[in-house]
């Protein structure tokens, strides 16, 4: 086993017991789904876009109430890592209709200004291995392959949290915030 691959089975340990007890890593990582969602001008987007990239997908509603209430610490770590292009924070809002994503929308903007994607077919959830449950966030590695993923509320702006994201970061060489 690779130093980089025992470093995220430390934070993962470390992570489950403190405070992100749902959290998993697959035994043989999987690449994300080749889904198209929306962005916030109706423009398709597929996971392929962020190659190169360490990707923090969080799949939300409206009518989920653990998911607007995590929306806050994603945008913690949008902030904390806003200096590092290697990583990219991807609210994927799940709600059903285009009058429920225009008020997801505002929500957004409101409470946590990150970038709006949208898929209201409502089957982007059921891609992933958490098979739709709500929130669901998944960490993807720079060649897309799902490396994380966690089912239910979780503080994104939290240490472990971030040991988590500092250790798929640094497979690739890319330093942690400040």
């Amino acid at each position: 086993m690779s130093g980089s691959r025992k470093a995220i089975w430390a934070v993962v340990g470390a992570v489950v017991v403190v405070s992100l007890a749902a959290l998993s890593t697959p035994a043989q990582a999987e690449m994300a789904p080749e889904y198209a969602f929306r962005d916030r001008t109706g423009t398709a987007v597929r996971f392929s876009a962020f190659q190169g990239k360490v990707v923090v997908v969080n799949l939300w509603a409206m009518w989920c109430a653990p998911c607007k209430a995590e929306m806050p610490t994603l945008q913690a770590l949008a902030k904390a890592y806003e200096a590092n292009e290697d990583l990219v924070v991807l609210p994927i809002n799940v709600d059903a209709t285009p009058e429920a994503a225009a008020e997801a929308r505002r929500f957004l903007d409101d409470h946590a200004p990150l970038p709006f994607y949208s898929d209201i077919r409502f089957q982007l959830p059921f891609e992933f291995p958490g098979k739709g449950a709500m929130p669901q966030t998944i960490i993807l590695d720079r060649q897309g392959r799902i490396r994380a993923t966690m089912a239910g509320e979780a503080d994104w702006s939290s240490p472990q949290a971030r040991a988590l994201i500092d250790a798929v970061l640094a497979e690739g060489g890319a330093p942690p915030p400040a």
